[in-house]
């Protein structure tokens, strides 16, 4: 690891604390090397369900299995020395009573070496987020645009439009006062998403929810680019790396063609023949 080992990591009452300071820096990552990037430059890294559309080319995130979000989660706690990490709870596995939520989130905790976890969900959750919370297990809520809820909400649609505006700011106040210590907002509108982040007194973390929030997060891939075809407005792209990819391995492909790679100097030669200075070339 690069960091030194006496770098302090990050934990949940410091991100608490920021509620009103400095915007909370948030991406996911899902390898150790991608873990790496990224732990010197955010506050939180969260290890997301994302992964199964990101990574394993799920159409959504509900066929995530608990089992994955650890095998991620273990590759990036590798890459990781100051960031806060938070691993995502995958669908089914906390929603049926809180004991449930418990025991899923105490493995995920014990196997990944997280510090926390991310459950989807307003005020249908907050007697979950309470229990958790009460047994050590710190939990980061998330709100409006809940992807597990995909099919309830008949696609990724902006959340909290008109009448709607209040059931979102209720779920937001319930999971706060329930006891998470911060609250994701994902594809709200920006007014909405200001009231909420005035209201409650732990930071919220935006997502297609505006600058008002006290952070923002993003799918590492889409702000890097590596995806040529998919551009969801909420989404800023820092690079372009899809298109760099596609030349670097098109004039890969055309050198392996015409002989050009390898070339001399990736070849190794006959340590037997070629000595030099005393050791073999």
């Amino acid at each position: 690891m690069s960091v030194a080992a006496n770098t302090k990591t990050i934990t949940p009452p410091e991100i608490s604390a920021r509620k009103g300071k400095t915007p909370l820096v948030c991406l996911t990552a899902y390898t150790t090397p991608v873990a790496r990037l990224v732990d010197p430059h955010c506050d939180v890294v969260l290890v997301g369900d994302s992964v199964g559309m990101v990574l394993h080319g799920l159409p959504t995130t509900l066929g995530v299995t608990l089992d994955m979000m650890i095998m991620h989660g273990k590759a990036v706690r590798r890459g990781l020395e100051r960031a806060l990490m938070v691993v995502d709870m995958p669908f089914g596995s906390y929603e049926e009573n809180p004991e449930q939520g418990f025991r899923n989130a105490a493995r995920v905790m014990a196997e990944t070496g997280c510090t926390a976890v991310k459950l989807e969900g307003g005020e249908a959750m907050a007697a979950t987020i309470h229990f958790l919370t009460g047994r050590g297990i710190p939990v980061m809520a998330h709100v409006g645009l809940t992807p597990q809820a995909v099919n309830t909400f008949g696609g990724y649609r902006v959340q909290g439009r008109g009448e709607d505006a209040e059931s979102v700011r209720r779920d937001a106040l319930a999971v706060a006062a329930a006891g998470a210590f911060a609250v994701v907002l994902e594809k709200v509108p920006e007014p909405l998403a200001r009231r909420i982040t005035e209201e409650i007194a732990v930071p919220t973390i935006g997502i297609g929810a505006s600058a008002a929030c006290n952070g923002q997060i993003l799918v590492v891939d889409d702000m890097l680019g590596l995806f040529g075809d998919f551009r969801p407005k909420f989404v800023k792209r820092y690079a372009e790396l899809s298109k760099d990819a596609d030349a670097a391995i098109a004039t890969y492909a055309q050198e392996v063609k015409e002989r050009r790679f390898p070339a001399a100097e990736h070849v190794f030669g006959d340590a037997t023949k070629s000595v030099k200075g005393g050791q073999a070339a």
